[in-house]
């Protein structure tokens, strides 16, 4: 089985909730172990700024799934939680799940790029991860610990429980 984390965020119907049912929802996936969730973080959104802060989280998980297989389950989701997929590039969104690491692998493929392509420069994905995994190193055996002395925390937030 391989450990895998997920960033998961959302900005439109109840954020926090629909995070929440995203983690239920991890934790039934076939072939898997739900491991733990970060708290919840607010942060401001990447793309456009007329919408919603985002709230996001990272999860763990053991799976014998293949990567693949993983993403479809985890798009299933999304689209479970009310996900449309619009042309907008970083726009609002009831709910994305995304793979960040799937072991020490390293995928490019047209549906899949592991690891996460953003993941050491996105403060609410890299402090929700250090939470989860503090002594994680990443396939390039950088030390996830290591990024946070230049990486601006850009208004990020731990939210209460």
């Amino acid at each position: 089985m391989e450990i895998v984390y997920l960033g998961l965020g959302a900005n439109l119907n109840a954020p926090r909730s629909q995070l929440d049912n995203a983690v239920a929802a991890l934790k039934v996936l076939p072939q898997s172990n739900f491991i733990n969730v970060s708290h919840y973080y607010a942060s401001k959104p990447m793309g456009p700024q007329d919408q919603p802060d985002y709230v996001n989280a990272v999860a763990t998980i053991k799976t014998s799934l293949m990567p693949e297989q993983l993403l479809d389950l985890t798009q299933q989701i999304e689209l479970e939680h009310g996900r449309v997929r619009k042309a907008q590039r970083w726009g609002a969104r009831t709910l994305d799940i995304d793979i960040l690491l799937f072991g020490d692998q390293h995928i490019n493929s047209e549906r899949l790029t592991i690891p996460h392509y953003g993941l050491t420069e996105r403060e609410f994905v890299v402090y929700p991860l250090l939470e989860v995994a503090p002594d994680l190193i990443l396939p390039d055996a950088t030390k996830l610990k290591s990024i946070t002395a230049t990486l601006a925390l850009n208004e990020l937030q731990q939210l209460p429980l």
